[in-house]
């Protein structure tokens, strides 16, 4: 991470400065009118080495750089990172000592200090400091600013280094065990499709017979080989697909910093991404970011979901109504779908319910945000937890004391038949 030459500088008088003109003035003029010629030479010689100062303070600087580099790239909430900072000098006259200070977000802690010595044309110093955050996101570096003071302490000289850096802080992961989502997540619950191939044909993807299929797609070397009615499905890819749709209406949310429900959202998020891929899924991330940069569509693997997750913010609440519009479009042919809700309006609800396709999972949790601000629980939460295990959901009631894997245990057990009982 590079940053460009300095911006010009700005010079002016400190306190000390501003007392010796003050005093060279009024020693001046007190000479002149008692007429002591000492006491005006005196005065003469403070104004005149408060102006000198000034203008050598306002002399052409030398010319730096700044390049910054963080280590580890990508950091977890409460993990430390490092900066080295390298100042290069690109000029052809040294530069001069400076105090210089890096901004940073009040996140990552305190802003850095340290001094810059004196570096000749052509040279670089470098300096390092560690920062760390214990939330989320995406935090500049930068830039940087020079103070340099004359050796009399009558002038002060600042000056930026334009260009930033980044340190990127990802959602926290938890991992949520060897649990897994019921069926394949693709046009059957009760398996994954198969490609085979028998008696020399080309591959096909196949799979159990269900009610309803179509008899003439029935493969019947696969029956015979397998024992029981085998149908194609080539309209299909053989790989499990899942979208996973996160509500960031802010109206719908509560609690503040890493406690707050939108963070809990957030970071369960990422771990079922994690957890989908392991499994072998592939992965839809819908959120009201994808929907603005028009990657919702496009399957992406979990790392660069991950980093997605890291800026994720809240926004208007009628941005999660187009949202699930847009996520039809994923689950049309089926998939399993995974979404992270909150309580605030029941009218959106029916339509993510619809995303459930016939034979598909689909895994709700259901956020009863009233309990992140520490409020009771929310009679308007079990009617949302309701009426998607009436649609066929498996469905779990999140509160404040709720953990990701507790939650996520409870919607991937097998053993489940009472949706609406959880």
């Amino acid at each position: 991470m590079t940053g460009m030459t300095g911006r010009p500088r700005r010079a002016g008088f400190t306190a000390r400065g501003r007392g010796f003109l003050a005093a060279g003035a009024v020693l001046a003029v007190a000479g002149v009118v008692l007429g002591f010629e000492d006491i005006v030479r005196v005065g003469v010689l403070l104004v005149a080495l408060a102006l000198l100062a000034l203008v050598f303070a306002r002399r052409p600087a030398a010319q730096l750089t700044v390049q910054r580099t963080v280590s580890p790239e990508t950091v977890m909430p409460d993990q430390r990172a490092q900066v080295d900072v390298t100042f290069r000098n690109t000029g052809r006259r040294a530069s001069a000592l400076y105090l210089a200070e890096e901004r940073v977000d009040y996140v990552l802690g305190d802003r850095p200090r340290f001094v810059l010595p004196r570096t000749d044309p052509g040279g670089s110093r470098e300096v390092s400091y560690t920062v760390r955050s214990h939330l989320r996101g995406r935090y500049p570096l930068g830039p940087v600013t020079l103070h340099q003071r004359d050796p009399f302490g009558l002038t002060s000289c600042t000056r930026s280094i334009d260009g930033v850096g980044e340190v990127l802080v990802l959602p926290r992961i938890v991992p949520l065990g060897s649990s897994h989502p019921p069926g394949a997540g693709l046009g059957s619950e009760g398996e994954t499709p198969q490609m085979v191939a028998l008696h020399g044909e080309e591959d096909v993807s196949i799979r159990g017979y269900h009610d309803g299929d179509d008899l003439r797609k029935v493969h019947w070397p696969a029956t015979a080989h397998r024992g029981e009615l085998m149908v194609r499905q080539e309209d299909r890819p053989a790989r499990r697909s899942a979208t996973i749709v996160l509500d960031s209406r802010e109206s719908g949310h509560r609690g503040s910093g890493a406690g707050s429900s939108f963070e809990w959202a957030v970071s369960a998020t990422a771990s079922i991404v994690i957890r989908l891929e392991e499994l072998g899924y592939q992965l839809h991330l819908a959120t009201r970011e994808s929907m603005v940069t028009h990657t919702v569509e496009g399957a992406r693997d979990a790392g660069q979901l991950v980093h997605d997750l890291a800026s994720a913010e809240v926004g208007a609440d009628l941005e999660f109504g187009q949202l699930i519009s847009h996520a039809h479009e994923l689950v049309r042919f089926g998939g399993l779908v995974t979404a992270i809700v909150t309580a605030h309006d029941d009218s959106v609800i029916g339509d993510l319910a619809a995303m459930r396709q016939a034979g598909s999972a689909a895994l709700g949790f259901v956020l009863d945000t009233d309990t992140f601000a520490g409020a009771g629980p929310s009679p308007q939460a079990r009617a949302v937890r309701d009426q998607l295990a009436h649609a066929g959901w498996r469905v779990v009631l999140v509160d404040a004391r709720t953990s990701i894997p507790q939650a996520w245990a409870t919607v991937s057990n097998r053993a489940l038949v009472q949706v609406g009982a959880l």
